[in-house]
């Protein structure tokens, strides 16, 4: 079953089995639960944000702990702090 057709059976179970006024409120908390749950990430795109950031982090770090780039870095440092000659 689709998530349409749900979402049409069951307002027209809510319109057959309750009144007006408990129907319409169920339905509009129903909808500001859906709203928020498809607010947010799920569980699982929370997990590859996280592995796809440690992953750009350790490859960062390695760049910046190499040779070149760290003495690039001191030199900046130093130049900027004007401990340099």
């Amino acid at each position: 079953m689709t998530r349409t057709t749900m979402r049409r059976w069951v307002s027209h179970r809510l319109r057959q089995a309750q009144p007006v006024h408990v129907g319409r409120a169920l339905r509009t908390r129903v909808n500001a639960v859906r709203a928020t749950a498809a607010a947010g990430m799920t569980t699982a795109e929370y997990a590859v944000g996280t592995l796809a950031a440690v992953a750009f982090a350790a490859v960062l770090l390695a760049v910046v702990k190499s040779g070149p780039v760290k003495s690039a870095l001191a030199g900046v440092i130093t130049s900027a702090l004007g401990l340099g000659s």
